[in-house]
């Protein structure tokens, strides 16, 4: 089942703030939220206008020298949010786009200022850290306008150019991106900031890093524009280093290209010639050959040869049970590792596996988030994703640990615990092969007492019903 980031140009939310700061240098403190949707809107195109006398044209705009007077009629597209007489909006004609900053605005007028909505504003040309603005402007609504919500002009292959900052402030689309590492302040390595140098928290602007072609660049998900609790926050929250990702949004500058980003959905995974899809691999009947790419997310031992692989991809998920493997290449497959495989698909008591196996390492990179599933505990549901990596939040420990299923084993053996959802009971195991004696998963399972409310994180496994593979505890 394909897991969308997030889906959102809309962002549906208007957020008041409790102070609006100015422009400086460490953030961008623009400000006021809300835009139209990923799927291009329908386009209502006015025939070719003539402007009213004293209106510029876009080219006649374009040609202003800075701080000169302009009047131009355009068309919201997005606002952030309203605060202080002032709201800051994102605009657009035919020809071209205006970003009008803390535009003169009474809190009834915002409301109004809905996507589409025909305006003249009248202000001066500006500029700061390379973002051509109208400043200290004034609007007012044209009477009988058109309506004009513009489709996002693809930009991808244009990133780069001297030719791209001609599409400056334009609703853009960007397709095929890799989600390329940022360094925290404690010098590690995460998928995005809250704020520009990693020291905000929830709530505050994220920033991340793209790439495309060899070449990194860093966007923004204004956080008056598309705040914390919409799709494009939570999405960009969402995301994984390594991640191919389609974005829209809005061609802000700042000391270069610095997209407000509204939208951001998974890129489809491009699979090489004779590589299914997992819809392919989960159609195809058990016993036939498949070949499939995916990604390493962990291992069981390595043995005589063969080792266990927990792989997925951002569809689905693939069970790799003793595929063939030198021990040289065992130490190869780290979590993230891109792998093509050969093998056969099986079912063993429900589990759902690929065997007879062979595989070689390809170029790519990508970890899963765990998934929480433990709304989809006992329904029909939760079968689609046996073997993902999978979260369950407050269950409770219905009985305490044992060795083996039976309970004859010792300290190494595979350990096997029944928590419950209040509803139904579940038998968990802690696969030794997988997490073994000494592991903080092996050890904190041990530690459980009945009673106990938990967290747990591990692999969806199967076995006459759902018996996850489980690999990190927290007792709450």
């Amino acid at each position: 089942m394909k897991k969308f980031i997030a889906i959102a140009l809309a962002c549906f939310m208007v957020f008041a703030m409790a102070a609006c700061g100015d422009k400086n240098t460490d953030t961008n403190t623009d400000v006021a939220a809300s835009p139209s949707e990923i799927t291009p809107t329908a386009t209502t195109e006015p025939e070719a206008e003539t402007k009213d006398e004293g209106v510029m044209t876009y080219a006649e705009y374009a040609a202003a020298d800075l701080e000169t007077e302009v009047v131009v009629e355009t068309y919201v597209q997005a606002t952030q949010s309203w605060w202080d007489g002032k709201i800051t909006a994102y605009t657009q004609d035919q020809d071209g786009a205006y970003f009008c900053y803390n535009m003169a605005c009474s809190e009834e007028d915002a409301a109004k200022l809905v996507p589409g909505t025909k305006i003249k504003v009248t202000g001066f040309k500006s500029e700061w850290a390379g973002e051509i603005e109208i400043a200290d402007a004034t609007f007012e609504f044209v009477e009988d306008g058109d309506t004009f919500v513009a489709e996002a002009k693809d930009v991808t292959d244009i990133l780069g150019s001297e030719e791209l900052i001609d599409s400056q402030n334009l609703f853009v689309s960007f397709t095929g991106m890799t989600v390329e590492a940022s360094v925290n302040a404690a010098g590690e390595e995460v998928p995005f900031l809250y704020s520009w140098d990693g020291s905000g928290s929830e709530g505050d602007d994220l920033y991340f890093n793209v790439s495309y072609n060899g070449q990194v660049y860093n966007f923004t998900v204004e956080s008056y524009l598309c705040g914390s609790g919409t799709p494009a926050y939570e999405g960009v929250k969402a995301l994984n280093i390594g991640d191919t990702v389609d974005m829209e949004g809005f061609l802000y500058w700042y000391e270069g290209v610095n997209p407000h980003i509204t939208g951001i959905v998974a890129a489809p995974e491009v699979k090489g010639e004779g590589v299914m899809t997992y819809a392919e691999y989960a159609a195809a009947a058990i016993d036939d050959a498949v070949v499939v790419e995916t990604y390493v997310q962990a291992t069981q031992s390595w043995w005589d040869g063969t080792i266990t692989a927990y792989t997925q991809d951002k569809d689905g998920a693939y069970f790799m049970y003793n595929m063939t493997c030198a021990e040289e290449d065992a130490a190869k497959l780290v979590p993230g590792t891109k792998i093509k495989v050969t093998g056969y698909k099986s079912e063993w008591a429900g589990e759902v596996e690929i065997i007879d196996s062979t595989f070689e390492i390809e170029d790519g990179f990508y970890i899963a988030p765990a998934f929480d599933v433990t709304a989809l505990l006992g329904t029909d549901e939760l079968e689609a994703h046996q073997n993902e990596f999978v979260a369950f939040k407050g269950l409770t420990v219905a009985s305490e640990p044992i060795f083996k299923w039976d309970g004859s084993g010792t300290e190494g053996d595979d350990l096997y615990f029944d928590v419950t959802d209040g509803t139904n009971t579940y038998t968990f195991t802690v696969e030794s092969y997988l997490c073994g004696s000494g592991t903080p998963a092996y050890e904190g399972v041990k530690a459980l007492k009945t009673g106990d409310t938990v967290d747990l994180e591990g692999f969806l496994y199967w076995y006459e019903g759902v018996n996850p593979h489980i690999t990190a505890v927290e007792v709450l």
